[in-house]
């Protein structure tokens, strides 16, 4: 949210507002205030033996880049919740949170439609009995690759967070 991409005050149609830090939002003229706060994430490391699965993206923001499955935390929803979700949507794996493994967090950008979101992501491993994975949403995933630690591109993963904790979690 910058002046570039808002013109007016979403309350009263104003030009006159400051937007602080990339984070609150201000309003000189009604007062209207609002914080555009981190969202929360969620993604799943799916590992077979030796390999880890990524998606190619099909969508913006990053089309055509490594992913890992995972979304948006909806509200209500707790991370272990929308993780299981999100494999349920993104590859029809169902599972339970208990069989996630926790790794970490990390910030990340996501700029979508010219609005930039900061993220913060929280990550899972999940081990899988094999490597026979289909993607169910073909709008999101264009692609599904195993990779073998020692073949990882860090240059093809499309997010910075996703990046950081392959590269500081499989020592690459």
């Amino acid at each position: 949210m910058s002046k570039s991409i808002f013109k007016f005050c979403p309350n009263c149609k104003s030009e006159d507002f400051s937007f602080e830090n990339d984070f609150k939002f201000h309003c000189n003229s009604c007062d209207f205030v609002l914080y555009h706060n981190i969202a929360a994430a969620v993604a799943v490391i799916i590992k077979h033996e030796d390999k880890i699965l990524f998606t190619v993206r099909n969508v913006e923001p990053d089309k055509g880049k490594w992913d890992l499955p995972g979304g948006f935390i909806d509200p209500n929803e707790n991370a272990e919740e929308a993780a299981c979700r999100e494999l349920k949507e993104e590859l029809g794996i169902d599972l339970l949170p208990k069989d996630l493994k926790y790794i970490t967090t990390s910030p990340n950008n996501y700029l979508y439609k010219n609005v930039p979101y900061r993220t913060m992501d929280i990550f899972y491993e999940y081990e899988v009995n094999s490597n026979q994975i289909n993607i169910a949403a073909e709008d999101e995933i264009n692609e599904l690759i195993w990779v073998t630690k020692e073949k990882i591109q860090l240059d093809k993963i499309g997010f910075v967070s996703i990046r950081k904790v392959i590269k500081d979690n499989y020592e690459l």
